[in-house]
């Protein structure tokens, strides 16, 4: 029996039956680090893998007084740092680059919604994406709100033909209040269907992996709980300090960066009960019942059962020296802000009761 499947390229998890749709992908916050670091690199792989439309472009748009020239020689220059991939092949790069494109714009002028609309519609007429645009917030959430009512104003996000989505980069508001909040102002702009809320860890092959080698495994899972399994750890270790994010950082903290994110992301698929389904909402449900049981700390737990530190000076996997996080730009010189954070949980359910 033959398979019309598509064989995944390096660095994207098992495989997929379909060609991604042509489209325009609009990045906002695209000379940041999320962009050079993560986005480039996993895009520059599909190219690799062939599972991008011959019909696909990247418009970025970020404050930085850049045109689509000196934006290319600067993913060209951070693929080089970033690139995934085994072997880097300059002639896939030099191909994929000529997807690039880039305009210049400070969020809160409607000057730049309109250089945009321009440029995004030059785009379509070369390529015929028929008018699929992808939005892909890699942004502070401070103006998530602020990028979709002026897309909204401005006409550039209304198109009447093809599908418009519009992805949201973790952290997602900056407490429970400013979430609630926040998603009640995106959906002033977005339909609930259009919004994608990303947290990047779950794109990680290991992580996709842990539903599989759990629940596709008659030798493990019926050992998957307190009478067979005496705690359960897990770390996530940087290879890097805060660098250009300091003021980010500042604001967030390990906390709220790392753990109320990605390692909950984590702990779910670790001690979540089995799904009816693989599908999204079947997931999502057994995720939240997991989360419902994990164990709210008292003022005195939060005492015995928590640690919290900050990185000084020292060096880096390679040996190479690293500055302490409050010699880091736009640091507090006194910054209190947890690089580090240590938490010893309980989840209260059949399944895990006692199990730290």
């Amino acid at each position: 029996m033959t398979s019309n499947l598509i064989q995944a390229p390096e660095g994207i998890t098992k495989y997929t039956d379909r060609l991604a749709d042509p489209c325009i992908m609009v990045i906002f916050g695209a000379s940041g680090d999320l962009t050079k670091r993560l986005l480039m690199p996993a895009l520059f792989n599909l190219h690799c893998g062939g599972l991008l439309s011959s019909d696909f472009a990247i418009i970025g748009i970020a404050f930085d007084s850049l045109d689509t020239e000196s934006f290319r020689k600067k993913m060209t220059e951070d693929i080089k740092k970033f690139n995934t991939r085994k072997v880097f092949d300059e002639n896939q790069w030099n191909e994929f680059v000529q997807k690039l494109y880039y305009t210049q714009g400070d969020f809160s002028d409607p000057e730049a919604y309109k250089r945009l609309a321009v440029l995004i519609n030059a785009t379509e007429a070369k390529l015929k994406t028929g008018g699929n645009t992808l939005f892909y917030m890699a942004t502070p959430p401070s103006v998530f709100e602020l990028v979709s009512s002026n897309l909204q104003s401005s006409g550039v996000k209304n198109s009447e033909k093809g599908w418009v989505r519009a992805i949201f980069e973790k952290p997602f508001g900056h407490d429970l209040k400013t979430a609630v909040e926040l998603n009640r102002l995106l959906l002033k702009h977005w339909k609930e269907e259009q919004i994608y809320r990303i947290d990047h860890y779950l794109g990680k092959e290991t992580v996709q992996n842990i539903l599989a080698f759990r629940f596709a495994n008659g030798i493990f899972e019926p050992l998957w709980n307190k009478e067979h399994i005496d705690h359960i750890q897990f770390s996530v270790m940087e290879t890097v300090g805060v660098e250009s994010r300091g003021k980010y950082y500042e604001t967030s903290g390990v906390l709220r960066d790392m753990i109320q994110n990605h390692m909950f992301q984590m702990l779910s698929y670790l001690c979540m009960e089995p799904p009816s389904s693989f599908k999204p909402d079947a997931i999502r449900n057994q995720k939240s019942e997991l989360l419902d049981a994990v164990r709210i700390m008292t003022p005195e737990m939060v005492r015995t059962h928590t640690v919290r530190g900050q990185y000084g000076p020292g060096k880096k996997w390679d040996e190479s020296p690293a500055p302490g996080y409050r010699q880091e730009a736009d640091v507090s010189p006194t910054s209190n802000t947890e690089t580090f954070a240590c938490l010893k949980l309980f989840i209260d359910n059949w399944r895990w009761d006692g199990v730290p």
